[in-house]
């Protein structure tokens, strides 16, 4: 309904802002990532949103780039993960991050996010595999955790565990095709 604000921002009280659009002011919920890089008070700020109309609040969220907006709705897509939730682990770490986390499938990084324990590591990163890969960099960076992905899964299927696949994939170019990091990921391991 609302997908855009541009105007002066005029209240900063994280993690809560108000964009007075021509007289009007929202009252709009940023994850910190966002009020970080928020202009000083008084000066002109455009945020994407996501509108929630719930029976007892209609509540308004704004986010930087597209990026952080569209991982914060594949958050909230999942069961027990509600927009708190999903600003406060876009808060705690950045889009690329979380779909580093979640490509490597490594839990620990989320359950470092506060009100994030195991079990919701771990269903986030199951519901959320293949869904943010793209959001790091664009196109090309869904090429390239695409192709990471494959490579780490070849690995796997070779024996390997997943520490081992996620360790050897660090040494690797970022551009690498499959095939071809494959061989220098298994030159890697068996160094």
């Amino acid at each position: 309904m609302i997908g855009k604000l541009t105007g002066i921002l005029s209240d900063k009280n994280p993690p809560e802002v108000i964009v007075d659009c021509q007289g009007v002011g929202y009252e709009v919920n940023v994850p910190m990532s966002t009020f970080y890089n928020l202009p000083a008070m008084g000066e002109k700020v455009s945020l994407v949103t996501h509108f929630v109309v719930r029976e007892d609040a209609q509540i308004l969220y704004g986010f930087a780039t597209l990026g952080e907006r569209e991982a914060f709705r594949q958050l909230i897509k999942i069961t027990g993960v509600g927009p708190r939730t999903a600003l406060s682990v876009l808060s705690g770490m950045s889009v690329a991050d979380l779909a580093q986390a979640i490509t490597s499938q490594e839990a620990g990084r989320l359950v470092k996010v506060p009100g994030i324990g195991k079990k919701t590591a771990e269903r986030l990163l199951l519901e959320l595999k293949g869904k943010l890969g793209g959001e790091v960099g664009g196109l090309f960076a869904v090429h390239a955790s695409d192709a990471q992905s494959d490579i780490q899964q070849a690995l796997m299927a070779l024996g390997y565990s997943d520490k081992e696949a996620a360790a050897s994939l660090k040494s690797l170019p970022v551009d690498v095709g499959v095939s071809e990091g494959i061989k220098l990921a298994l030159k890697a391991l068996n160094k």
